[in-house]
């Protein structure tokens, strides 16, 4: 395995990360020198970038004119039509950003950790280094801007354009974020069961095995480590499952009607709101990846609201949205 450290724990797909709403600091202006932890964390976090050249590409469900059944991949309207769009350069993080890299973040800000927001099983799910950390939209933000703070890099969220031009390894007619385009699984017994075992991608059973193996009840909501599957051909690990992945855009149904050739970033503003009426922002991926029923197809979309919330007391309501950050440059990293 590849990530800075092989440690694991679950998470509990049942509502959205924390956020209190108090006053934040401001992290896009640096307050103090950078520590030498924190030099030897960007040190790391440059050699974890992957760059990616830039090109055209047709963006959206291209299942119909370009898949073996000429179906299209995605039920939903909001991935078409299918579009031509033209990126400049950047790059992008191999893996999802870590319970490490999040807590670090959190430390050297001076913010509360997210054990110490709540005891119990959020311990459990936040602390071990190497799984997804969760979050909500504004969390996130500030993460990628804190490492542009810290790195001098301009570090932000990525563009809808930019994860799918990146998830489909440039452009390729790629269903899903694997190795090969592919899911891969073979049937294999666990104690009491049997079922899929992911090879390429995550499935149930890959979680509900790793559960037993750690002792824990959390079954197929288990989380698994970020470079526990190949990544796929560019050299990105798991885009298609072990959690959604905030992107930069506001989210729009018919946003792919309009988009401009060029570097398009969504919406200046909020446009779709949910059920509830809260506006929305894009996400992208899957939290939880089966090949026995589908998910985590590279054009699907998702609208989600960026907050996240805590209760009165101070319970904490995880969800399964995380990030990776770009680095806004034409020039690879070094």
């Amino acid at each position: 395995m590849k990530a800075l450290q092989v440690i694991v724990s679950l998470f509990c797909v049942v509502g959205l990360v924390a956020c209190d709403r108090s006053p934040e600091i401001v992290v896009g202006v640096r307050k103090s020198p950078v520590s030498t932890e924190l030099k030897k964390f960007v040190e790391v976090l440059k050699g974890n970038l992957i760059s990616v050249e830039g090109g055209s590409f047709l963006m959206g469900d291209y299942g119909a004119e370009y898949c073996f059944e000429h179906l299209p991949y995605d039920s939903d309207v909001d991935s078409k039509p299918f579009h031509d769009v033209l990126l400049s350069s950047y790059s992008i993080g191999e893996f999802k950003i870590t319970n490490r890299a999040f807590n670090l973040y959190l430390k050297a800000n001076g913010l509360e950790l997210r054990h110490d927001i709540s005891g119990g099983m959020f311990e459990v799910y936040s602390v071990p280094p190497n799984v997804p950390a969760h979050m909500d939209w504004y969390e996130a933000e500030k993460y990628c801007k804190w490492l542009a703070d810290i790195s001098e890099l301009p570090f932000a969220l990525p563009t809808e354009a930019q994860w799918e031009y990146a998830a489909t390894s440039r452009g390729q007619f790629m269903m899903v974020a694997t190795d090969d385009g592919t899911y891969r699984v073979t049937r294999e017994r666990i104690p009491g069961e049997q079922g899929l075992r992911g090879l390429n991608i995550s499935s149930t059973w890959n979680r509900q095995a790793f559960a037993k193996e750690m002792g824990w009840r959390s079954e197929g909501l288990t989380p698994l480590p970020v470079d526990q599957f190949p990544p796929n051909p560019l050299g990105l690990y798991s885009m298609s499952d072990n959690g959604l992945e905030w992107l930069n855009d506001w989210y729009d149904p018919d946003y792919y009607k309009h988009s401009p050739l060029k570097d398009p970033k969504g919406p200046d503003e909020p446009v779709f709101k949910d059920y509830f009426g809260r506006d929305t922002k894009v996400v992208r991926g899957q939290s939880l990846a089966n090949p026995a029923w589908g998910g985590g197809i590279n054009v699907h979309r998702t609208a989600a609201e960026p907050h996240g919330f805590a209760s009165a007391d101070k319970s904490v309501f995880l969800s399964s949205k995380t990030a990776r950050c770009v680095v806004n440059s034409p020039e690879p990293v070094s």
